[in-house]
């Protein structure tokens, strides 16, 4: 658990069962390898049983360091029924909804197909993804809403997914991830944008995923932590090419969301986007405004991981710059770095930008009543 604010600072803002929250990242995961199945054609059942999935192939190096079941997750989150953290609705519901008073939990499924080479079982995958998440998850406990999962690589096949559930009220957003064959300001992703602006849903950008490159501009890192904090670095790159390369331009309705890399770098990227933006405009003479104004008016930021300084001035001082309105709380469950709701905020925030913070922003962002 990572616990927010050290013991020197002032004590965390008061936070009681009564308050209702939003939790805009929630893991959840399959209780067996052929959960998926009843969801998946034949043909494609078969194709995992006979040659499986290889997501990294044209991979000249290994992929990143492996975060994945058990190792990523809370060692308390294993479901007494068994299997791994996250696969278990009733003990998500004991562990984190009821005693949280979760009143809205957005769903973000990882190891889904998305940037499997062969496009057509990604999106097979996909959809049975998100057929699952319906019998499972949001059929069965109403505070629960799924994210939209595409295979990202093809632009046209996710649109049509998108466009498939559009208007089902368990789906709240589009999901991509950060690392990708491509920036995600490139013209092979615009179509995904474009379903999603249609239909009225935020895309929300995770960390993780794989494109088949290092995930440092100079080669592959050393060690987890170099990964871990490299999120940010990934998110910092998908946001500059989708400002650059005239994505909320080209789409001005559509609203962003950057989940799980923290929110602390904004201000600055922002301040260097705009400083070169004044000297280079010429090149990208569809960027029409000051790149800052695009990312407050259409970015949003999960606070998972929260940021920690030292001095909570510092934290509202970055608050100010983003605003208390683009903040929705997160906890990454059952993730080893959830965050606990009760000691993210520290002391001296007012009443109303902690009902925004914890459930206000992400219920008027997702238009959910």
């Amino acid at each position: 658990m990572n616990i927010q604010f050290r013991e020197s600072q002032e004590a965390a803002s008061p936070l009681t069962v009564k308050t209702a929250i939003a939790d805009c990242d929630i893991h959840p995961a399959r209780a067996t390898r052929t959960e998926l199945y009843p969801y998946l054609a034949k043909r494609w059942q078969h194709h995992l049983e006979v040659y499986g999935v290889h997501a990294y192939q044209g991979m000249m190096e290994g992929p990143p360091y492996p975060k994945a079941q058990p190792n990523a997750s809370r060692r308390d989150a294993y479901p007494p029924e068994g299997g791994p953290q996250g696969s278990s609705l009733s003990f998500m519901q004991k562990q984190l909804l009821d005693p949280n008073n979760v009143q809205l939990g957005v769903l973000n499924p990882l190891n889904t197909g998305q940037g499997i080479r062969n496009h057509e079982l990604s999106a097979a995958l996909c959809s049975a993804i998100n057929d699952w998440q319906i019998d499972k998850w949001t059929s069965k406990d109403k505070r629960l809403k799924a994210s939209i999962v595409v295979g990202n690589e093809d632009g046209l096949s996710a649109a049509a997914e998108i466009r498939e559930r559009a208007g089902d009220k368990n789906f709240v957003q589009v999901l991509l991830l950060s690392r990708n064959v491509e920036p995600l300001g490139q013209r092979r992703y615009w179509p995904i944008y474009q379903a999603a602006e249609e239909a009225g849903l935020p895309v929300g950008v995770h960390a993780f995923g794989f494109g088949g490159n290092p995930i440092t501009p100079s080669g592959w890192p050393s060690y987890y932590i170099e990964e871990m904090v490299g999120h940010s670095q990934c998110q910092q790159s998908a946001l500059a090419s989708l400002v650059l390369e005239g994505v909320f331009e080209r789409f001005p309705k559509l609203k962003m969301v950057m989940i799980e890399a923290g929110f602390g770098w904004a201000p600055s990227l922002a301040w260097r986007l705009d400083k070169a933006w004044q000297r280079l405009r010429s090149e990208v003479p569809h960027v029409k405004r000051p790149p800052s104004e695009y990312i407050r008016e259409q970015v949003w930021w999960t606070t998972q991981p929260m940021e920690d300084p030292e001095s909570r001035e510092d934290l509202f001082d970055v608050i100010k710059w983003i605003g208390w309105d683009r903040l929705l709380f997160a906890t990454d469950y059952p993730h080893w770095d959830y965050d606990e709701p009760s000691r993210v905020l520290p002391a001296g925030v007012s009443e109303a930008n902690r009902e925004a913070f914890y459930l206000g922003n992400a219920k008027k962002l997702y238009g959910v009543s």
